[in-house]
């Protein structure tokens, strides 16, 4: 797979495929971009699950935080990166040996290893490289267009807000 350009069917096939996302790497720290993402995927409607050895036991989001992976009580659809590249091995090998397989792994912005993608692709593993799910998200469902982010759609006309939360499409229940 070609890791430098992703056709937008398939970061959207991912979004509206999984449901569980464990997110490595998220901070209870308010300002942090991992918070900003939990925050943002809570809103979606996804499970999240911090991973945070030093947070471990303790709330993030009114999400408890688990030390590892293979600590989250449910299957993985979606393991999302917020570390280094060099930190993406273990991670990528710690979510293989889950069972089951978890469906993507997503590497956050700037966030690359090109070996690891290739050992969880190998394992049937869909892989997400230097790309944020709340940005694609965004992007994807014309969300962010009227907030002054190029979307490549051009209209006068704002969404139509609603109550609840907005999944503009993206998400099917």
């Amino acid at each position: 797979m070609n890791h430098d350009s992703y056709d937008n069917g398939y970061i959207a096939g991912i979004l509206n495929e999984v449901k569980t996302i464990a997110v490595v790497g998220a901070s209870a720290n308010e300002v942090r971009p991992s918070f900003f993402v939990l925050k943002y995927l809570i809103s979606k409607g996804f499970e999240v699950f911090p991973i945070n050895p030093g947070h471990a036991g303790k709330e993030i989001l009114g999400r408890m935080t688990y030390a590892r992976l293979r600590d989250v009580p449910v299957p993985i659809d979606m393991v999302d990166i917020f570390r280094a590249s060099q930190a993406v091995p273990p991670i990528v090998d710690e979510a293989l040996a889950l069972d089951p397989l978890p469906k993507v792994i997503w590497m956050q912005l700037t966030v690359r290893h090109d070996e690891a993608a290739a050992k969880a692709e190998a394992a049937g593993v869909k892989v997400v490289m230097n790309r944020c799910p709340k940005i694609e998200y965004g992007r994807l469902s014309g969300e962010i267009g009227w907030n002054g982010v190029s979307s490549g759609i051009i209209s006068a006309r704002r969404p139509l807000m609603r109550q609840g939360y907005q999944s503009f499409g993206i998400r099917r229940k």
